[in-house]
């Protein structure tokens, strides 16, 4: 199954999980000490990269390869 978050961008539901997992997790992580605050920056920080995945390029609806795809 994939779940499209927007019209260009599909992504696994193991990926909207996890993603949905840490943004509970900065919402827990309210404490004021130093601790909490790193741990709360590195989540939001791993949300933050996880929101800049760049779509795989589509499949080709053939199974031929194109060598001048591969040739330097």
């Amino acid at each position: 199954m994939i779940i499209i978050i927007s019209r260009r961008l599909r992504v696994p539901p193991t990926y909207v999980l996890a993603r949905d997992h840490l943004q509970r997790a900065v919402t827990i992580l309210q404490g004021t000490d130093q601790r909490s605050r790193q741990l709360r920056h590195i989540i939001e920080r791993t949300i933050g990269l996880m929101d800049e995945v760049r779509p795989e390029p589509p499949m080709p609806s053939t199974n031929v390869v194109e060598l001048n795809d591969y040739r330097r």
